[in-house]
């Protein structure tokens, strides 16, 4: 295959994993239909609840067998039909870097399909070891999101790397970049997920997403558990990996472009996140705030310093 080839191999396989997420995404929302919604009371009642033990007179009864088989079959297709998904998306990026002649990973659209691939990949390593499947719609729905946006916003042809670019930092530095977004972007779903949740328990409400989820401190818990993962990724990525590569393409470790800067906002802010998190006066939502603050952070260091502020990484947009 020629480098036409397989660019025109890539754009395929991002538009088919599209919509296998696509289809995913429906057997998720097939899923969440099926789930039986349990009762949720208020923080101060269920406490009480818990005081009074097992045999309380407000347990809930069990699912019924028949639709919990219905409601299992459909999330472990939606399941089935993300890792199908996932490996046409790990194709079509692939084959991007292969068209290009080098690592995919030289323009916002390379950032975006790489940078779901890692999130996506980053769930389903999560989901072997985590009961987290009520993460999947979301999941997926971001991504379909994602790739829609690259697809027919960012696209590019494939070329060569600009002379800034053409270093062997790039894989240091953008690898650790990527895995560090992806995992914040499974960590921002799931703080979204407690937000949801916590508001539900609040509340007392018996409808809606909110009371289909895990109960709100076992959410709390594995937000955190993943922006802990994240965090040194980011923090070599930005803070080490990119003032090293900045020393070499341009002579200096810190020039206070916007990208620098937004980075450094990134990092101040989940920084203050996993500081807030380990304060008990800030645990909860006032925390989670900040750790989506951190990642609208990401994502305007990713895309919209790109297309409203200029800089030394202004070649990041084409």
């Amino acid at each position: 295959m020629n480098a036409v080839q397989y660019s025109h191999f890539s754009n395929t396989a991002i538009m088919s994993a599209a919509i296998v997420y696509c289809l995913a995404m429906t057997a998720h929302i097939t899923e969440w239909a099926l789930t039986r919604v349990p009762a949720v009371e208020p923080a101060r009642d269920r406490e009480l609840v818990s005081a009074a033990g097992a045999h309380s007179p407000t347990a809930i009864a069990a699912e019924p067998v028949p639709q919990s088989y219905r409601r299992d079959l459909a999330g472990n297709l939606g399941v089935s039909l993300t890792v199908v998904a996932f490996l046409l998306h790990v194709a079509g990026v692939v084959s991007r870097g292969l068209a290009a002649g080098r690592v995919p990973w030289g323009n916002m659209y390379e950032f975006t399909i790489t940078g779901t691939v890692v999130a996506v990949g980053t769930y389903l390593v999560w989901l072997r070891f985590q009961p987290v499947r009520w993460l999947g719609l979301a999941m997926t729905g971001f991504t379909v999101v994602l790739l829609m946006v690259a697809v027919l916003l960012l696209d590019v042809p494939a070329g060569p790397l600009v002379p800034a670019l053409q270093s062997y930092w790039l894989y240091i530095h953008v690898t650790a970049a990527m895995i560090a977004t992806g995992a914040f972007t499974v960590g921002a779903l799931v703080t979204l997920m407690y937000l949801i949740r916590s508001r539900a328990e609040a509340t007392g409400r018996t409808k809606g997403l909110g009371s289909r989820l895990p109960d709100a401190d076992t959410i709390d818990a594995l937000a955190y558990q993943i922006h802990a993962f994240a965090f040194p990724v980011w923090t070599f990525a930005a803070l080490i990996a990119g003032p090293i590569w900045a020393k070499y393409a341009w002579g200096r470790y810190w020039g206070w472009d916007p990208k620098e800067v937004w980075a450094f906002i990134t990092w101040v802010a989940y920084a203050a996140y996993l500081h807030a998190r380990a304060t008990a006066g800030w645990r909860g939502r006032k925390a989670a705030y900040l750790a989506l603050a951190g990642f609208a952070a990401l994502w305007f260091n990713f895309i919209g310093v790109n297309f409203f502020l200029s800089g030394l990484h202004s070649y990041a947009g084409k």
